[in-house]
């Protein structure tokens, strides 16, 4: 059997992605020439997740044949949901190869709960909460346009790093324009994600963002996830 890498890349295209494959020897290389060169003109590709399974030529080719209606012509890009992808993909045996700090549960846990925060409707959201290890006060204010998350400036976000951050917002906070005290210098997009990811960044630590971000009426967001049934 053939052991290989299978990947997930988000591109500058919000909705679209890449699926792809490459050597176990060769993920490196393979993700350094597609994130500084791009895909049939696609630029700005950013690998989202990738898993080492057995048989990875069949695999791969039974997930592009499972979304054929969604691929871009005779390309590897797929107009999908990514987190529906990384749904199916880590419920496959094998080995998490990135993000490295994740394990295959937690991986499928935020790609569902990135998929439930698309229920919330466009519109502008506050976080205010005290941070217990150092009383501090973390206010924020973000909008909310189909499904994309931008953090406002002037945001007051928590300085010291708590217990349970996630490694992909320790590694987001560590290029967000944030000064000394915490206070945010710029709009800053976070793409789509969950309300508990978005809570991560505020509060640097982890977060049920699903209680803690509101609304304009102060109801709390997990309100929009109950009419859904979920």
């Amino acid at each position: 059997m053939s052991r290989g890498i299978i990947y997930i890349m988000a591109t500058a295209v919000p909705g679209l992605i890449k699926i792809g494959k490459t050597g176990s020897s060769n993920f490196e290389q393979r993700m350094y020439n597609l994130e500084h060169d791009g895909y049939r003109n696609v630029t700005a590709l950013k690998r989202s997740f990738a898993i080492e399974v057995e048989d990875y030529d069949e695999k791969e080719t039974m997930l592009q044949t499972i979304f054929e209606k969604s691929r871009v012509s005779d390309t590897e890009l797929f107009a999908l949901d990514i987190n529906i992808v990384t749904q199916l993909l880590s419920s496959f045996d094998g080995v998490v190869i990135f993000p490295k700090t994740e394990t295959k549960a937690e991986v499928f846990g935020a790609a569902v709960d990135n998929t439930k925060g698309k229920l919330l409707p466009n519109g502008t959201y506050v976080f205010q909460r005290k941070k217990k290890s150092d009383n501090k006060v973390v206010k924020a204010t973000a909008i909310i346009s189909y499904g994309r998350w931008t953090l406002l400036k002037g945001s007051i976000l928590g300085i010291t790093e708590d217990a349970g951050v996630p490694q992909k917002a320790k590694t987001f906070r560590m290029s967000m324009p944030i000064d000394r005290n915490g206070k945010l210098l710029e709009d800053t997009e976070l793409g789509e994600c969950s309300p508990s990811f978005a809570g991560s960044i505020v509060m640097n630590q982890s977060n049920n963002g699903w209680t803690d971000w509101r609304d304009k009426d102060g109801n709390p967001v997990d309100i929009y996830r109950k009419r859904r049934g979920d």
